[in-house]
Formats: C-alpha cells, structure tokens, sequence
C-alpha cells in the first residue's frame, strides 16, 4: 500500500507531476532577461523565480516538445529551487509504501520566507 496523505489529487484522482504556466509575456520576460519567469494563475500576474526567497534561476536553455504545447527549461540555480529549500522539489522518494525525504534542506524556509 502507498501513503497518499501527501498527496494532492484533484477533483478527478488525478494529479500533475511538476507544471508552471507561462503566457507570451512571460516567456519573453524569460528570453529578455535570462531569469525564470511565470504566470501566476492565482495572483494573476508575472512572477519571477526568486522574486521574494532570492534564489534565482539563471536560463541555460528552453526546448519545446513535439506538439508545441509545453516548454522544458534548464536553469541554474542560485540556492533552492524548491518552497520547502531543497535543491529540487521532489525530496521525498516512495520506498516501500512510504514517502521517506532523501535530500538535504539547504535553507530554513521561516528565515528565507518570514513565515
């Protein structure tokens, strides 16, 4: 058995695996400034990756995939790129029906968000 209390699954049982939305003027800001920009659904506006934690990502590269409906974006990152700060946002691993953390945090998230 698997332990979804984690998990967030919609209306339907379904769930995203990783997705930030970009309208044109986001990735044009991304292009124009090398910097990870997205659209914000909720706050409805332009938001850019370190805007508020300081911890950047810098574009290497931007591909695109086979139907031109979804963007793949190499950056580099100055600190975590994850809210919680890891390195990534997939810290936790399913080992044996449990999610286990497997990386380290690199930061306090209260300090880095004042929460």
């Amino acid at each position: 058995m698997v332990d979804t209390s984690i998990l967030k699954f919609d209306d339907q049982g379904l769930m995203v695996l990783m997705l930030g939305y970009m309208n044109e003027e986001a990735l044009r800001v991304t292009v124009e400034t090398g910097r990870l920009t997205f659209w914000s659904r909720s706050r409805q506006k332009l938001w850019t990756k370190g805007e508020t934690s300081g911890h950047t990502a810098q574009v290497k590269w931007i591909r695109v995939d086979c139907d031109g409906d979804a963007l793949l974006v190499g950056v580099k990152m100055r600190g975590p790129m994850c809210h919680e700060c890891y390195r990534s946002c997939f810290f936790r691993e399913l080992k044996d029906g449990e999610w286990e953390v497997c990386a380290e945090r690199l930061a306090d998230p209260d300090e880095v968000y004042g929460r």
